[in-house]
């Protein structure tokens, strides 16, 4: 039988977590600043230190891509229009931060929308999921036969999951329109026109500093940036003790509260990953700013009963692949070879 959720809902938690909804303007506009000026800096010194070392550039590269994680939370918010409270601001920077993320503004908003409205729902799955936030039950892969259970190992292994395709994600895999309706015009229209964009960046650099040295400097940016953040993003629901419920289990607070967890990290880090190891509050409520979810988490007790993650124990969920729907809990593959 499947597990219950087990946490009732709480409609007085969502309307005391919404007094935290409002953007504040100097703090966004202060994270644009905080954000992009330094990235661009660094960026300036990895061309430089190019004549000297690349050792150095390389090492330079990895505070780079921990800017390009933190713009890639403001876009986060400006998809959720929780980043400004005009929706032409949110689209506008939205669409700037996509030119150094790589990821389409309009279609990921859509998609991402899509993983808001059916994370960890057994039964809706295949409704703007993915393969981070998804899973198979042990009962569903036992009854693949022996190729599709060997390809969904493999998807699933950390070395490709983790390391391997988070670059090619950003590289190509945004550049077309994938997974994405006919009838998603508007979607499909911002990543040709986000494309077009980042070419014309492209070429302007390269031939201002040489295409080798641009290749040499964004692309282990974009290596670094896309590991981290999809490593971080993978460890949000994808967890031992996580939720997962049958549509009729299934609840709003249950999902938020046990189906995400609180990514505890160092304050340096949480600084560069803009919070969003405040998952959980998050989810309860997608419109409030990445700088206000510690003081959301901070003042409401019920949030802070949430899964707590660490780095160190983030790394040992990585091996936890499918939904035991008995045991009510994340299981590794080993037990069922």
């Amino acid at each position: 039988m499947p597990v219950s959720s087990g946490v009732p809902e709480y409609p007085s938690l969502r309307t005391s977590v919404s007094r935290y909804r409002s953007p504040r303007l100097a703090k966004s506009v202060g994270q644009i600043a905080n954000s992009f000026l330094p990235f661009f800096g660094l960026c300036a010194l990895m061309y430089a230190s190019l004549d000297l070392s690349y050792a150095l550039t390389l090492a330079l590269a990895i505070p780079a891509a921990g800017f390009v994680v933190r713009i890639f939370i403001i876009q986060h918010d400006c998809g959720h229009g929780a980043f400004f409270r005009s929706r032409c601001a949110n689209t506008i920077v939205g669409r700037l931060c996509s030119l150094v993320t790589l990821a389409p503004y309009a279609h990921w908003r859509r998609q991402h929308a899509g993983h808001h409205a059916n994370w960890n729902n057994l039964d809706r799955r295949l409704s703007g999921l993915d393969l981070y936030s998804s899973c198979l039950t042990t009962d569903e892969y036992r009854n693949l036969n022996a190729e599709r259970r060997a390809l969904y190992r493999v998807s699933r292994h950390p070395l490709v999951a983790l390391v391997i395709l988070p670059p090619l994600v950003f590289l190509l895999l945004y550049r077309v329109p994938f997974d994405t309706p006919r009838s998603w015009k508007k979607e499909r229209r911002a990543v040709h026109l986000t494309n077009l964009a980042l070419l014309g960046l492209s070429l302007a650099l390269g031939f201002t500093l040489g295409f080798r040295q641009m290749l040499m400097v964004q692309l282990p940016i974009c290596v670094i940036a896309a590991t981290f953040g999809v490593f971080l993003f993978s460890l949000q629901h994808r967890f031992e003790h996580t939720l997962w419920a049958r549509r009729e289990e299934w609840n709003f607070t249950a999902a938020s509260l046990r189906g995400s967890s609180y990514l505890k990290l160092p304050k340096i880090l949480q600084w560069f990953t803009g919070n969003i190891g405040f998952h959980h509050v998050h989810h309860l409520h997608p419109r409030i700013p990445n700088y206000r979810l510690q003081a959301c988490h901070d003042a409401n007790p019920l949030l802070q009963a949430a899964p707590v993650l660490t780095l160190r124990s983030g790394l040992g969920s990585v091996r936890f692949a499918l939904w035991d729907e008995q045991q009510g809990r994340m299981v590794p593959f080993r037990p069922l070879r």
